[in-house]
């Protein structure tokens, strides 16, 4: 009987597991997750206020409930504190590495290591209740607030920061950020991408949530849309939409409203100006299309006045202890999910996901992603299973100083999360450190 890890509880991980089960009658999969809860981005990365898309844990659920699968929360892999992948790998007849890309990328400018300058990671950690994120004042005195990207998480951080108290109390949102942004002074909200409308990577039905937000203006500078090359109606059919929204927003007049949203293109972060020990301003050049489908500077410079600077310009895979990498993908080096050392495939050593294949895709893009993975597991398994490993690894994992976290402890977190929302006179509300989550999953 083959038997897998899995290290990572998130889409590509589950996906991983449910195409590992389905192919093969007789394989079991340990899901394995350094977090005592499941689901990875879908729990800490979808913003509470997404329902629908905060809906998919019940499809990833059902794969972490089957018969032949079973969750382990709390096993660090990797890294001083964690369990060698060498030892990972000795203990089961293939590991699967669904790690994702845990890391942002930087705006590589002077001033963005300044007080008040964040990852939108980190930001959407602390809103999503994320056990290794804190409290860090994000919002302390902030009247204005620079989102640098226009991507889906760009929007959803801008949509996050305008959002009334009452529209978020009825979420999963912790106490603690959901007091912080009904507290907030800000105002005004800067979402800027250093290339055309056209070009921006938020999709439509994103984008036109932020023209639905209470008591909220969205502008967008008519001469921004005026820049972008080429005739709007030639443009594939997402572009073309998201242009239409925003010069629908651009046509609007001014309207008064208690927080206001501006769209910016052709701006590219150049400094973070200092005001007062921490950021102030962003310093950002006007930038132009160079006619070979690149941006060009153009020596004109604009300043933006923000107390809070949150990048949102992609996420980046990091090197696991014992694996390979390639940093200049961000990515575990394979052949169809089967990890490469030295160029060749490394037996009972397999990757999926973002870590895999880089950060790309949606939700989704996972799936075929974990099947072709899956697959090859499956193909290499008659020579896997002439490998002794132990029956049941958890004993093993015991006596290394890890004590895993079954499902039961995730149901039990669950429980007092249901118990906590009705205490407060909400629905569910998130635990959101690390004693409390454990706590929890030891009192099941």
């Amino acid at each position: 009987m083959l038997r897998v890890a899995v290290v990572g509880s998130g889409p590509s991980g589950c996906y991983t597991a449910q195409s590992l089960i389905q192919r093969d009658p007789g394989v079991l999969v340990d899901v394995l997750d350094r977090l005592p809860c499941p689901f990875g981005l879908v729990r800490y990365g979808v913003a509470p206020d997404h329902e629908k898309i905060k809906s998919l844990q019940g499809s990833l659920r059902t794969v972490l409930e089957h018969e032949r699968v079973r969750f382990l929360g709390g096993v660090r892999v990797g890294g001083p504190d964690g369990l060698p992948a060498a030892r990972l790998r000795e203990l089961y007849h293939a590991v699967v590495y669904c790690v994702g890309a845990a890391t942002d990328r930087r705006l590589g400018v002077p001033g963005e290591e300044l007080p008040g300058s964040w990852s939108a990671t980190e930001f959407v950690s602390w809103y999503s209740a994320h056990p290794d994120a804190a409290d860090a004042g994000f919002l302390r005195g902030v009247r204005s607030a620079v989102v640098v990207g226009v991507g889906n998480v760009a929007v959803d951080v801008v949509r996050m920061l305008v959002r009334g108290a009452a529209e978020l109390r009825p979420t999963d949102i912790p106490q603690a950020a959901l007091d912080t942004l009904a507290a907030s002074g800000l105002t005004e909200v800067h979402m800027v991408g250093r290339r055309g409308p056209a070009q921006a990577r938020f999709t439509t039905k994103e984008l036109r949530e932020l023209g639905a937000l209470p008591d909220v203006e969205v502008t967008v500078d008519k001469t921004d849309l005026a820049l972008d090359p080429g005739d709007p109606g030639a443009l594939p059919a997402a572009p073309r939409r998201n242009v239409e929204v925003l010069r629908g927003w651009a046509a609007q007049p001014s309207a008064a409203a208690a927080r206001r949203i501006r769209l910016r293109f052709f701006l590219r972060p150049v400094e973070l100006l200092a005001v007062g020990g921490r950021v102030g301003a962003v310093r950002f050049e006007r930038t132009a299309p160079d006619g070979l489908g690149g941006m060009t500077g153009t020596g004109r410079y604009e300043d933006v006045p923000a107390q809070l600077v949150l990048r949102s310009v992609g996420y980046r895979g990091v090197p696991l202890e014992g694996l390979p990498f390639d940093p200049a993908s961000g990515t575990v080096p394979h052949r169809e999910g089967r990890v490469l050392r030295d160029g060749v495939p490394s037996p009972g050593e397999y990757v999926a996901g973002w870590i895999k294949r880089g950060p790309t895709g949606v939700i989704g893009t996972n799936r075929p992603c974990a099947k072709e993975t899956a697959a090859a597991v499956l193909a290499d398994a008659p020579a896997l299973v002439r490998t002794d490993v132990p029956a049941d690894p958890v004993p093993a994992l015991r006596a290394a100083g890890v004590d895993p976290v079954p499902w039961d402890g995730w149901l039990a977190i669950e429980r007092a999360e249901a118990e906590l929302g009705s205490r407060l006179g909400r629905s569910v509300v998130k635990l959101a450190d690390w004693d409390t989550l454990l706590a929890a999953a030891r009192a099941q």
